[in-house]
């Protein structure tokens, strides 16, 4: 399922609703995820600033994937700068 995130706030009760579908207690996902529950609780609250490496820890031990839907003409020039990238 998509969810659209648009601000830290709503990110917070997505990563809540994963870790308790999983029943898991906050201090053992964050054990098991190797962040601190402060952190993982900041996380949960939708903290607007929490460090990014962290973050996507969290998000990945909890099974949820980002994507971000970008305008064609962004797609088209990451394309472009890959495959030059790949040619190099």
């Amino acid at each position: 399922m998509q969810i659209k995130v648009d601000h830290p706030s709503a990110l917070g009760p997505i990563v809540r609703a994963c870790r308790k579908s999983q029943r898991v207690r906050q201090d053992e996902a964050a054990d098991s995820i190797g962040v601190s529950e402060n952190f993982l609780g900041k996380v949960e609250k939708g903290g607007d600033s929490v460090n990014w490496g962290k973050l996507f820890q969290v998000l990945q031990g909890l099974g949820v994937h980002v994507i971000l839907d970008v305008p064609a003409d962004v797609a088209r020039m990451l394309e472009q700068s890959s495959n030059a990238d790949s040619t190099r």
